[in-house]
Parts: structure tokens; sequence; C-alpha cells
């Protein structure tokens, strides 16, 4: 019975050194399985099975305790795993060798809560955890409350399932670019995308995640932006994408989510938008847009916008529809591409209607829809090398909405020399008239007809079209004499010819007077000289030691020109003819009028010019400047100019022109004038609004008078920069915004605000009893509400009507990863308001399209 006893504890004991053996502190290691082959003769071999693991699992922690009937290892405290590009570190972890499965846990609080994440590193992807299962046979995992970092977004979701090393599915997931909530220096975040099922394929060189049905939470408040679906990339690279609208109402079409669409890349050097406004009272509009970009080449856009307004109720009399357009292509050529051959556009056609029928709010903010004319130009330059020339071909097409007209330029040619000396400097260094005698001419072609909307590429159009070719010929010098004055001599010549020319006469049957055009080539020619001296007279008046004013400086620059022209109306040249008018009155024209190469000068002019031109400024004390004195300006500028013609018949006199330029307040005030006065008496006949000029010379009258003020305000103008961090000893910050908090904790914040004030003041007479005035104030300013709110907006009032014209007021809100801005306009035809938002991360600039951001800008892509 000893022997059996001692022969137990025997057992025994080398049963618990084997166990504390494998139980020891420190890495262990499942060796690699491979395939041994044990020779026992040279006829039979046996092969050893291959093992479930692909490499080597290292393993530690401060507590490791393994069973070995259920091939099962513990890991407690400090635990950390390594398998092929995966490391696992949590408080717990649990290897189930038999099943293959790898479980990790993070570490929990006395409730039994996990309140440490454990972390998982993969191929250098960093996952933090609840919990964790990973069959190293499958590669399959499923982790529980994950936290996934992808570029600059982050998934929390409940739940998520690794298939392979590629693809994730996650459930009730959160998604959000919060940095703040990222860096965990707050516990939620600011905004977020809660999306019933997420999958994320990951790539080489991208990763994409594709969102179920999403909502968007601000501070955890669910909002009513809600995406069916969405595509989010991580790239750096551009990408498709869904765009987010702005919704709002306006009050002539309802409610409208506004720029609601789709963006896709098309290859390497193009992108396309597909945007849609859309408004509950039937209006609609699909507005396509595509850039362009070629480095060091060229760069552009093109877009359109077609739609449809309704306006009123359908069967009412106030019932109205409208159908508007709009193409528009901008182009620009890089100026590296080609010094010496240039190609620009800018075009622009709509619609007679479309701005006053516009569902587009953009064209409401800024002020498009008070449009009354609209411009589109094509032009190609070029230069070349040797020749002192420069060939511009222009195709242009201008639309007046008021007049419903259209004119169209096509094509346009101007070749222009440049300016050269006609005699040769024999010093090599110019002096006196001759060898300052410079050159300038040019020829210019012009295909061009005016006009009505429908007429445009009829039959009609094309027989009002008009071709001129014109040469101007300008030659001018100059020299010094008696050291103070500038003597100018220059003349020019015109030369011109057309395709069609005016014959104009009464028609008593219609009782009208008719312009008939005829298809007939003329031309003239026409020539001017001038003469002109120029100095400049300095004054100053110095006042008393220690007054406020110093000095007052006067600079008179005058001139004196005679200019000389022949009376081109006479009948020897042709140019004019007389018809008589419906009054039986004998009336001149010239057969030029309303041509595309302009009208010869009628009438000799033998005139004396003259121009007064003014500067003065004054030096008064100031303790602030370091000399002790500081320059005001008075007048930057004052000139005073008119012409007495020697040749004329009558009124040889001419309209008298001021006009003042000048700032005020260290050049913050803005003023500029002009006023025209009439040297000659008017006079009114009974019952006439419309005056006469009379002979009687002296009576002189204001006949139109302009005055401009714009003044620029900000908090710096009224007080210095607080420099709050030595001011107040507190700081605090509320989310992300910072405060400087005083000894009664009351909060302080650099509050910065502007306002520009601009006022205009218009009188205009011109020969009439009653003048006509205008006079309005306008406004345009932003205010910090606090570090992050600011109000923005501006305003124009009438005080001749005494109403307000067109005001906008915004609100924006800047928080740590996306901005919330509000646009109203409560006054005028179009009374509407829009609210946006918008998300600032990058990684969702294409996917969501926070921004209207391309490639065509400068932070591009590529």
């Amino acid at each position: 019975m000893d022997k059996t006893v001692f022969k137990n504890i025997l057992q025994f004991l080398i049963i618990l050194i084997f166990n504390s053996f494998l139980a020891q502190e420190g890495p262990k290691k499942v060796v690699k399985a491979t395939i041994i082959n044990d020779t026992i003769s040279k006829k039979d071999t046996i092969a050893a099975p291959k093992e479930s693991l692909d490499a080597v699992v290292d393993y530690k922690a401060d507590d490791i305790r393994r069973d070995v009937p259920k091939k099962m290892i513990y890991l407690n405290k400090n635990a950390q795993v390594k398998y092929q590009d995966m490391q696992i570190d949590a408080d717990y972890i649990s290897i189930d060798e038999e099943r293959n499965l790898i479980f990790a846990r993070g570490k929990l609080d006395s409730l039994g809560k996990v309140f440490e994440l454990a972390q998982v590193n993969q191929a250098g992807k960093k996952y933090e955890v609840e919990s964790f299962n990973y069959n190293t046979k499958t590669r399959e995992a499923i982790a529980y409350n994950a936290r996934t970092e992808e570029s600059e977004g982050l998934i929390v979701a409940d739940k998520t399932k690794k298939y392979n090393d590629s693809v994730f599915v996650m459930r009730h997931a959160e998604f959000t670019t919060d940095s703040y909530y990222i860096d965990k220096k707050d516990t939620r975040p600011d905004y977020h995308l809660l999306a019933s099922y997420i999958k994320m394929q990951k790539g080489k060189e991208s990763s994409t995640l594709i969102v179920g049905p999403a909502q968007m939470y601000i501070e955890d408040v669910p909002t009513p932006l809600i995406l069916p679906f969405a595509i989010l990339p991580f790239s750096s690279k551009r990408a498709a994408g869904i765009l987010i609208p702005s919704f709002g109402e306006r009050e002539d079409v309802g409610f409208f989510l506004n720029g609601i669409g789709y963006y896709q890349p098309i290859g390497e050097h193009f992108d396309l938008k597909i945007l849609a406004d859309i408004y509950t009272k039937g209006s609609w509009t699909v507005r396509p847009e595509m850039n362009y970009l070629k480095k060091y080449r060229y760069s552009g856009n093109f877009s359109a916008d077609i739609g449809s307004t309704v306006r009123g109720i359908k069967g009412l009399d106030n019932y109205s529809k409208t159908g508007t357009y709009r193409i528009a292509w901008r182009h620009t050529q890089d100026t590296k591409a080609n010094p010496f051959l240039t190609f620009s556009a800018s075009v622009d056609m709509t619609s007679t209607a479309f701005y006053n029928n516009t569902v587009n709010n953009a064209f409401i903010m800024d002020q498009s829809v008070l449009r009354t004319q609209q411009n589109s130009t094509l032009s190609l330059t070029k230069r070349f090398l040797k020749l002192p020339a420069t060939i511009t071909s222009t195709a242009s097409y201008s639309q007046n909405f008021a007049e419903k007209t259209a004119s169209l330029r096509l094509p346009q040619m101007n070749v222009a020399i440049n300016q050269f000396y006609l005699f040769k400097s024999k010093t090599g260094v110019r002096s006196g008239l001759l060898e300052n005698i410079t050159v300038n001419t040019g020829l210019n072609l012009t295909n061009s007809v005016n006009t009505s909307d429908g007429e445009m590429f009829t039959d009609a159009m094309w027989d009002k079209l008009q071709t001129g070719l014109k040469n101007n010929i300008a030659l001018g010098t100059n020299t010094t004499f008696a050291k103070f004055f500038t003597f100018s001599l220059g003349a020019t010549i015109d030369n011109a010819l057309t395709t069609k020319t005016l014959t104009k006469y009464y028609d008593p049957i219609q009782n009208i007077e008719v312009d008939q055009f005829n298809n007939k080539i003329a031309g003239y020619s026409i020539f001017s000289t001038t003469a002109s001296v120029q100095t400049q007279l300095y004054g100053q008046a110095n006042f008393k030691k220690g007054s406020t004013i110093q000095a007052i400086r006067h600079m008179m620059t005058p001139s004196i020109g005679f200019t000389y022209s022949p009376d081109f109306g006479g009948e020897q040249f042709g140019y004019f003819k007389n018809f008589y008018n419906a009054n039986g009155a004998l009336t001149p024209y010239s057969i030029f009028d309303r041509g595309v190469v302009g009208t010869p000068t009628t009438g000799m002019v033998g005139a004396l010019n003259y121009n007064i031109g003014n500067n003065i400024e004054m030096k008064v004390r100031s303790k602030n400047d370091s000399t002790g004195v500081k320059k005001m300006k008075i007048f930057e500028s004052l000139n005073v100019s008119g012409n007495y013609n020697f040749a004329a018949k009558s009124h040889p006199w001419s309209i008298i022109s001021v006009n003042g330029q000048s700032s005020f307040f260290d050049n913050k005030l803005s003023v500029n004038t002009s006023l025209t006065i009439e040297p000659y008496k008017i006079l009114f006949a009974p019952g006439s609004d419309s005056g006469i000029r009379t002979e009687d010379f002296g009576s002189f009258s204001v006949q139109g008078f302009n005055v401009q003020l714009s003044y620029p305000l900000s908090n710096e103008l009224f007080g210095e920069k607080k420099d709050y961090a030595k001011t107040y000893s507190q700081k605090g910050e509320i989310r992300n915004e910072n405060y400087f908090f005083d000894d009664d904790n009351y909060a302080h914040f650099d509050q910065a605000w502007t306002l520009n004030v601009n006022a205009n003041y218009q009188y205009s007479r011109n020969l009439s009893r009653t003048a006509t005035k205008m006079a309005s104030i306008g406004l345009d300013g932003s205010l910090k509400l606090t570090p992050y709110w600011n109000i923005n907006g501006s305003t124009h009032y009438d005080m001749v009507t005494k109403e307000l014209a067109y005001t906008r007021i915004g609100f924006s809100r800047d928080q740590r990863s996306f901005t919330i801005n509000f646009n109203w306009v409560p006054f005028g035809q179009y009374k509407v308001y829009d609210f946006f938002i918008g998300i600032k991360a990058n990684i969702l600039s294409d996917a969501l399209k926070y921004k209207d951001r391309s490639f065509t800008q400068p932070n591009a892509p590529f």
C-alpha cells in the first residue's frame, strides 16, 4: 500500500511540475506547422498534418493561465497578442486553440461596463473596441462598440463584422469628422450621421463607405436632413458623391430644396455636377455644370440652367408659368501655355425673363436679379515675336432685358501696331519736337447687328447686319521749353468704310419718320489737330508756430490747348443730307448715323480748351506722429475744364465741368464729386418744362451735381486692439469657443465688426424746369456675436421715396466641423430665406459636397 501511495504522489508531483512549466510567465510561441518526413523504412513514411495557424502567435500578460484539456489560454491585465500583421492590446484576452478563436475585451469598471477600450492594430490601422472576436483561420472578426478612424472621419458602430481585410459591415453606426471627439477632447461629437448600416471597402490607395439610410444629428439633436444612401470616399483623388441642398421658403414659389444633386469626376481633366432646384408650387430647374482643367494649359467650366417658374394658383388670374434658360461658359488660358496666342471666353446667354423668374436663389442673394444688361465675349489674341503688331479677334453678344433687345458683333477684329517713333534719334537721347514724334495706328473690322430677341439668327437679323472697317492714325510729340513748360502737338486721322448707309424721310400716311438702310458701300475721312501748353505752380501758406494748422500747400496744374477740325458737314463731302420732318422743317442727318463706324463731325471746331488741376494738402499738429505733424488731403484732385469755340455761330462757351476727389480720416472716408455748370441763361416758355439756351452769357446755373461718399467702419477705428491674454488672467473654453474672464467672471472676447457706409446724392436738370433728384444710403457689414457666431447683411434706403430697397440679412455659425448658414431677403419682389448646413472635412467635400469644390479652384487635388 505504501508503494502505491508513493507512486501516486510521484505522478502527482510530475504533473504539477509540468503544468507549472507550461503556465510560467513570459512570451510563449506556438510553432508554425510544417510537414515532417520521419523515415521508418524505405517503403513507409508518416507525414504530420498541417496546423491551422499560418504564423507564430506571440502573447504576454501580467497573469497567464493555460487550460490544457480545453486547449485554452487566458491572459489577464496588460494582455497582448501578436499574430501576423495584427496586434491586440486589451485588459483580457482568451485564445481558443481548438476553434482558432481569439477573444479580447477592454477594462471593466465596478459595474461591469467597459470604460477603457481594447486596442487592435492591423497593417498599421488602429481600431478601438469594447470586445473583439477573431478567427485566425478564416480571418473573420466581430467587434462590439468599435471606434474606427478613417482619414479625417470616425465611425462608432454597435456591431462590426469583418469578412476579410478589405470588407467591413457595421450596424447602427455613427459617422463624424469632429476632430475634438476623434481626439477624445469631448465625450460627444458636435454632429454625426447615424446610419442603420455601413459597408466599408478598403483598397490599396483609398477606402469607400457605402452608407444606408442616414440621419444627421447636431449636438445629438435629430435634424430633418435624411439621406436614403451615401457614398463617402476616403482618398486624395476626386470621387463621386451626393450634393447636399439648402432648404427654405420663397413667398412667390413656396418651400424649396435648392442645389440637390450629384457630383461625378470624369477622367483626369473633367468633372460633372448635376444640380436641381425643387419648389412645392411646381417650379423646378435642372443645372448641369462641367468643369475642366489641364495644368499649365487652360481651365474653365460650362453650365446650363433650364427650368420652369410657376406662380399663383392654376385657374386663377394670378397664375403664370414661365420657361427659362441660361447657358454659360468660362474659359481661361494659362499665361505659361502660349504667350503668343491666347484665348478666353466669358459667355452668358439667357432668356429675357430669366432673372425675373429664376428659381436659383443664388441669383437673388448676389443681386443678379437686378440686372438689366448682360454681355458675352469670346476673344483670341495673336502676338508676334518679330512683328510689332497685335491681332485681336472677338465675338460679343449683349442683351438688354428692359428693352428686350440684343446686339451681336461677329466677328470683330482689331490689328494694333505698337507705338513707334517716326524719326530716329541722332544722339541716343530724344529731344525736340521731331525726335519725339510718336505714331499709333491700327485697323478695326466690325460685323454688327442690333435686333430684338425674337429675331436672333433669323433672316431678318442677317438683313440688318452691318460691316465696317475703320483705321485710326494718331501722331503726337512734346518738348520742354523755358524749363517749366511742356508743349505738346497732336493730330488724329480717322478713315472709315461701311456696307450700309442711312436714308431718312417722313411718311405722311403713317405719320412717322422712317429710317431706311441701304446696301451701299460708303466711307469717310476726318482729321483734327491739337496743341497745348502745361505747367505746374506751387504755393504754400504757413501759419503761426504752435497753431493747430501748420501750413496749407496748393499745387496747380493749368493746361491751355487749341483744337481744330474742319466742317465735314458740307455738301462737298457728301456725309450729310437733309429731309423734311413731320413739322415740315428741313432737318440734317448723316448717312452714317446708327452705323458701326461712327459719324463724322459736323461744324468747324476752332476751340480753346482749358483745364485747371488742383491738389490741396494741409499740415496739422499730431501727437500720434513721430514728426509731430500729419498731412491731410483736402482735395487729392479738383479739376475744372471747358472750352471756347471761336468757329461756333452760337453758344461758343461750353458747359463747365468740375470734378473732385478726396479722402479724409486716414484715407477712410472717400468722397467723389462732379458738377456741371451752364454758362448761358435758360428760358422756359409758358407751360413748357423744356428750356432753351439763350445767348445771354453769365447766368451760371447748376445743371448737374453728384456726390458719392464711402466710409468703412470697424471696431479697430474706435480703440486700440486689446491683448486679452494680458488684460485678463483667467481663460476658459466652452466647446471650441475661447473666452477670457474678468474678476467678476464676465466673459470677454474680440467682438470684431465692420460696417461700410455708402451714400449717394444726384441732382440732374439738363435744361428741364423740374430737376431730378436721387439720394440713397447703403449699409453693408458684419458683426461677431460670439467667436463663432456671425451676422452679416446689406441694405439700401432711398431717401427720396423713403423706402428700403434691396435688403439681405445673413447668420452663420462656425462649428468645430461644420457650418450653418441662414440668409434672408425680407423685402422686395423676392422674399426668401435659405438655410444650409455644410461639413468642413475635406474627405466630404467631394462626397457630400458641402462646398462646390472642383479642380478649377486654387486648392485643387491635382
